[in-house]
């Protein structure tokens, strides 16, 4: 049987964004033998709630909108774009739900970065590199990721290949400090940004990544590996006995 996974509407505002980005996330999830249950982002909490009793993962999509800097205790520098009040609510239901009850995760680009603040990280609110991490949507190997040996990420890299993996890029903000038992577990080798990071706890699948798998599944193979082992993840979970948040205050 099918694992269903919760995917949020990209944004709360914008339907043309939406249309454009949201169908290769479903494919993608369509393809690894899941089925994606898209949350409206004006849905009541409540219906959410029951809504998410029937989901075995969490996937937290791009947005074109920015991370509120008040979110992780910084001031708004001026390259930083417009927030979404109303994504940022459900994607903190979605990690809380996720978290309380040891879901999988896979976060991209902008869910990367919520889930980093939501777990007391911060952000550079604007990249000032010599790397271009934002080329653009159809360029699809944009700059290297250095991945760390022994981590989730590289135990999909095909054996024998190099651990140091070209990507695609759509961002211009990124992850400043990895939050609370995050670990880095990919870099941008020339100006080391953090490209992604896991949970350190070896019976939680939560991974976050910069790029964009969902763009390049068809062609990659790292980009079908990563959704696999996140939709096998789903397929494995079982609902544990757990009261309460265990999210770092």
């Amino acid at each position: 049987m099918s694992v269903h996974i919760a995917i949020p509407e990209p944004t709360s505002s914008d339907g043309a964004y939406n249309l454009r980005s949201l169908p290769p996330y479903l494919l993608a999830l369509h393809a690894a033998g899941a089925t994606p249950i898209v949350v409206p982002l004006h849905e009541r909490q409540d219906r959410i709630a029951r809504m998410l009793a029937g989901v075995q993962g969490i996937l937290l999509p791009g947005s074109r909108y920015d991370v509120d800097p008040k979110m992780y205790g910084a001031e708004r520098e001026p390259e930083c774009g417009e927030t979404d009040a109303a994504r940022t609510a459900i994607d903190e239901l979605l990690l809380q739900d996720a978290f309380n009850y040891r879901k999988p995760v896979l976060a991209i680009c902008h869910g990367a970065q919520t889930l980093n603040v939501w777990r007391n990280g911060s952000l550079i609110q604007d990249l000032k590199t010599s790397v271009d991490h934002r080329p653009g949507r159809d360029i699809v190997e944009a700059h290297a990721a250095r991945i760390t040996p022994g981590s989730r990420l590289s135990r999909l890299v095909k054996a024998g290949e190099d651990l140091q993996v070209q990507v695609n890029s759509s961002h211009h903000q990124a992850l400043r400090v990895a939050g609370d038992q995050l670990l880095v577990t990919a870099v941008s080798p020339e100006d080391g940004v953090i490209e992604a990071v896991e949970l350190d706890v070896a019976d939680h699948f939560v991974v976050a990544v910069q790029w964009h798998p969902e763009r390049t599944y068809t062609q990659c193979a790292f980009s079908r590996a990563i959704f696999g082992a996140f939709v096998q993840s789903a397929q494995e979970w079982a609902r544990p006995n757990v009261e309460g948040s265990v999210k770092s205050s």
